[in-house]
């Protein structure tokens, strides 16, 4: 376990809930608000920081990311006053590392300046697709040339740039995907995130599916697109440090890298979730709610629940193994209160070992077979 002379990591998450448009795989239509106070909730955000921050001083903080809806659409004041609480509460690193999520719109590249200014240092956009007719079908409110005129501002801006894409959508074939692919690595970011499309219950896309008017490419096509994504990005010298991301050494995401490693995170802001000190927070998810209650006690919690260590060392194996360093059994028993040995089916570890799905070692980590059916790794070290 940590000394108390040694502060924990910590990463903060800054849940913006507002969106610009309603979206076919996300639940947040009942947050397109164009009319909302900013300053009272700029306010609210900054009284539960000031909560948490109570609560975890025997912690350090390591980065900073604002996501959630819309979060670029928060104005850069906003954002300046968030980090400013946050390295005034906690210690900080020298190098801490300050994201936004943004979509890539004329709009929100245009407040990209502002937010350079206000210190955030890295940015994630919501490319998705470099095809117009894809982002119409997931629902983008930008079309292909928005979308790359304000990667353009991001890269003139920030030093550190990321994008995402998602493949194994409708009708997609892999030479498609290949050529896409090797598109977006041409535009030199040093972050990646490629992600299969999933259908998620109660979405636009989920009913299309259930109907037989959504087809996804087959398995084994699905198979071939993630293979060639590692192998591609890698060759770009984008390593794939986790299962859908890939990033040159160093520029890694460290705020995933917290969820991944199972450290403590804190989140703030409505519908915001949060890991600290052994205990799972989650924060009431309608804005007015969550505003009323931050008002009246000062934060917005819902729940806090303690984590059984049963429970803990399930969700740290099941995040860890998605990282390409896998899972270290000394920092898994001090963050679970369970050993790792105990925590896996032995003879399970030994015969995916055996089938090269698992590397030798004392260290638990998937090879790159392994990685391609992690589910089955996973469900068979579970027991």
């Amino acid at each position: 376990m940590h000394s108390p002379s040694t502060p924990q990591p910590l990463a903060l998450y800054i849940h913006w809930p507002f969106c610009v448009t309603k979206c076919p795989y996300c639940d947040f239509n009942s947050h397109v608000r164009p009319d909302r106070d900013e300053a009272a909730w700029a306010g609210a955000l900054l009284a539960e920081l000031a909560h948490e921050a109570a609560l975890t001083p025997d912690h350090r903080l390591g980065s900073i990311f604002f996501g959630g809806g819309t979060p670029s659409l928060m104005a850069p004041a906003t954002v300046a006053a968030v980090i400013d609480a946050a390295t005034r509460h906690w210690r900080v690193d020298a190098d801490i590392e300050i994201t936004l999520e943004a979509n890539p719109s004329s709009v929100e590249a245009a407040r990209f300046a502002g937010f350079a200014a206000a210190g955030v240092n890295r940015v994630s956009l919501g490319l998705q697709a470099l095809d117009d007719a894809a982002l119409k079908l997931l629902g983008r409110p930008h079309d292909l040339a928005e979308g790359l005129a304000a990667l353009d501002v991001a890269q003139a801006h920030f030093g550190r740039v990321s994008f995402d894409l998602i493949h194994t959508r409708p009708g997609q074939s892999v030479a498609q995907w290949q050529a896409e692919l090797a598109r977006a690595l041409a535009f030199g970011t040093t972050h990646l995130s490629a992600y299969q499309l999933t259908i998620e219950p109660g979405t636009r896309f989920a009913s299309l599916f259930a109907k037989g008017l959504l087809t996804l490419p087959h398995e084994d096509d699905s198979a071939t697109m993630f293979e060639l994504t590692g192998a591609m990005c890698a060759a770009a010298g984008l390593l794939p440090y986790e299962v859908s991301n890939h990033a040159r050494p160093g520029d890694e995401s460290r705020h995933n890298l917290a969820y991944w490693r199972y450290d403590d995170y804190v989140g703030v802001g409505p519908g915001a979730h949060g890991r600290r000190h052994g205990a799972a927070t989650a924060r009431l998810k309608r804005p007015e709610s969550w505003i009323t209650a931050v008002t009246a006690d000062g934060h917005g919690i819902e729940t806090s629940e303690a984590i059984p260590p049963a429970t803990a060392a399930r969700e740290a194996l099941l995040m860890g193994l998605r990282l390409a360093d896998g899972i270290d059994p000394a920092h898994f028993a001090a963050r679970t209160g369970v050993a790792l040995d105990a925590a896996i089916d032995s003879v399970a570890r030994a015969r995916l070992t055996t089938l090269g799905l698992l590397h030798p070692g004392e260290q638990l980590r998937v090879t790159d077979a392994g990685r391609s059916v992690l589910n089955r790794v996973i469900a068979e070290l579970a027991g």
